[in-house]
């Protein structure tokens, strides 16, 4: 049967399947415990699933190509972009023709997956990974990358997911017993009937949730996957954790991490880590102490600054994640292990550098080649280590400040920018703070509050040209930070009164909202500045506690003071005596 017409028929029986409904979904991470010959088996599943991932993605390549080699393809993108259903069609007809969809994908993986392959990896997880190389070639068509990375050897593939959690890579409670918690949990695997075994596990997975919802019976979970079972440690303490574990589980996700050493907590014989993601049904368990408010907020988010001003309440102007900053002692310890790997690698290959000590150009005929030691590899481990868990704490600072946010309204109006082109400009602040991940993490909270979070164009608003007094439009250069308009207005910080302009625009539209109007910031302005000066107060107080702010907020940066008095001249230096050579030593000569 050829590809198109299992396609066809693919079609056909979709369309007699009704879809299921999507339900809201997060998910919860937990460590998970493995002896040494699990630690084996479990690098041998995991090379396995690399090596396989690697050759879909190499048939999905080859497919790629010859698609945009057909002719088909430049007639399709000759199709004005106004004729969407046009435009759309033909390049659906250039995909099924070809074999470029995921379900084509998933079933080409079954002839990939034979051998030894087929031993370590379910026919499930295969169509897993098939889908995860489809995607990563989407990208590349949409003109979001311009290449696609087989993983290598080295790097590993890092995570293998299951689409269920009824067979192949599973989570599963099993239940303990109190006088003998420890002892290793017996195999769900009682019925020689599949359809017996997953009814079974179905309904004892459902009295378990039951138990657990009130608050009775403890179990331990396991995860299954090709005969191992591994022990997951769960901490019943955390409301969190069991909130989640009391949902229905969708399916789960093993990932292997590599610790900073061999002697690492939690790392097996060859320095790795593993833990399990469970993507659950249901939403995540909201803590007593984030309030949600209902106000409508104006922010101004910089590379290293963010200005919240609400329509009623406290003005605030801070330092955007202060304790990511390029001095803070993440970034100081990722720095010097930078350093180090860089001698190291000058240590190993000095004939890839020239006298002034500069990487020599390499050629086709002539590559070069890098020797990595034992040291630089270790020490890139303590690197990566490191660089994880800076990321660990950006996620958690930007939930914090999330939640601040949304304890003051549920309502966000922002300028849309692109983050991606700060890059330029300012890519270490972009690097260490990643303001474009905190404005996605910020919508989905405030989503789960209910509220909406409305990104206004540039381009239309002008936010930080716009006078309300005048209703002039004036450029200014991002050296200028305080906005001084000749009507009166001002001077105010320009994040602060950028915020300010945000909090009362008219959103009623969220998709097209309107230009601000002079007259519609005559009432709150009278109240507004008073506000955004308290907040520009407390960042002058700051700076002469000694803080160190950037220059972006408005403040000028601290220089050495003057003399005032002769009282305050520094004492000279005492001249200091002459020493003699006296018992084999230097002795100060007194004088008598």
């Amino acid at each position: 049967m050829s590809t198109k017409q299992h396609n066809l028929l693919s079609q056909a029986s979709d369309e007699k399947k009704p879809r299921r409904k999507k339900t809201p979904t997060f998910q919860v991470e937990l460590p998970v415990e493995v002896s040494e010959h699990q630690a084996t088996s479990l690098q041998t599943n995991f090379e396995a699933a690399r090596q396989l991932y690697n050759a879909i993605l190499s048939l999905g390549l080859r497919r790629l190509q010859r698609m945009r080699a057909d002719p088909g393809w430049n007639r399709a993108r000759a199709i004005p972009r106004t004729r969407k259903a046009e435009r759309k069609e033909a390049f659906a007809t250039l995909r099924e023709t070809h074999g470029f969809t995921d379900d084509a994908m998933q079933e080409a993986a079954k002839y990939l997956r034979v051998g030894h392959l087929a031993e370590h990896i379910e026919a499930v997880v295969c169509q897993v990974l098939a889908t995860r190389a489809y995607r990563s070639l989407q990208r590349m068509v949409l003109g979001q990358a311009k290449k696609v990375r087989f993983k290598s050897k080295g790097r590993g593939l890092g995570s293998v997911e299951n689409k269920r959690n009824d067979t192949g890579l599973r989570f599963a409670f099993v239940e303990l017993l109190d006088e003998a918690v420890d002892t290793p949990p017996l195999s769900p695997m009682t019925s020689s009937s599949p359809g017996v075994q997953k009814g079974a596990r179905r309904a004892g997975n459902h009295r378990r949730r039951q138990a657990r919802q009130r608050g009775g019976q403890r179990s331990a979970g396991f995860v299954f996957w090709q005969g191992l079972q591994l022990r997951v440690r769960i901490d019943w303490r955390d409301p969190v954790i069991a909130h989640a574990l009391a949902c229905r589980v969708k399916y789960s996700r093993l990932i292997q991490r590599k610790a900073s050493s061999k002697r690492a907590k939690g790392a097996d014989a060859s320095g790795f880590c593993y833990a399990v993601q469970l993507v659950v049904e249901g939403v995540p368990r909201r803590k007593p102490k984030h309030l949600v408010g209902h106000d409508v907020v104006g922010a101004d988010l910089g590379p290293s600054t963010i200005a919240v001003v609400p329509r009623e309440g406290e003005a605030r102007l801070d330092v955007f994640c202060a304790a990511l900053s390029p001095k803070a002692e993440h970034s100081k310890a990722i720095r010097r292990l930078q350093r180090k790997i860089d001698r190291q690698r000058r240590v190993a290959n000095p004939l890839n550098y020239d006298e002034q000590g500069r990487i020599q150009k390499a050629s086709k005929k002539k590559p070069l080649r890098w020797n990595k030691s034992r040291a630089e590899v270790c020490t890139q481990r303590r690197l990566a280590t490191k660089e994880r868990k800076r990321a660990a704490h950006r996620k958690s600072l930007h939930g914090k400040l999330a939640h601040e946010i949304t304890a003051v309204g549920n309502t966000i109006i922002l300028e849309k920018i692109s983050y991606k082109a700060w890059q330029k400009q300012f890519g270490k602040s972009v690097s260490e703070r990643a303001p474009g991940m905190f404005v996605e993490h910020l919508k989905r909270t405030v989503a789960s509050t209910g509220g909406i979070l409305i990104e206004v164009s540039t381009r239309t608003t002008k936010l930080s040209q716009f006078c309300h007094g005048c209703g002039a439009c004036v450029k200014k250069p991002l050296a200028l930070r305080v906005h001084a308009c000749s009507c009166g207005i001002g001077p105010i910080q320009r994040d602060l009164y950028s915020a300010f302009l945000a909090a009362y625009l008219d959103v009623s539209d969220p998709d097209h909202p309107l230009p601000p109007a002079c007259g519609q910031y005559v009432v709150p302005w009278q109240g507004g500045e008073a506000r955004l000066q308290a907040a520009h107060a407390v960042v002058l107080q700051r700076a002469k506690e000694g803080q160190i702010l950037p220059e972006s907020m408005a403040v000028r940066r601290a220089r050495v003071r003057r003399l005032e008095s002769q009282s305050d001249s520094p004492l000279e230096p005492a001249i200091a005596p002459p020493l003699l050579w006296r018992h084999n030593r230097l002795e100060a000569w007194s004088g008598s």
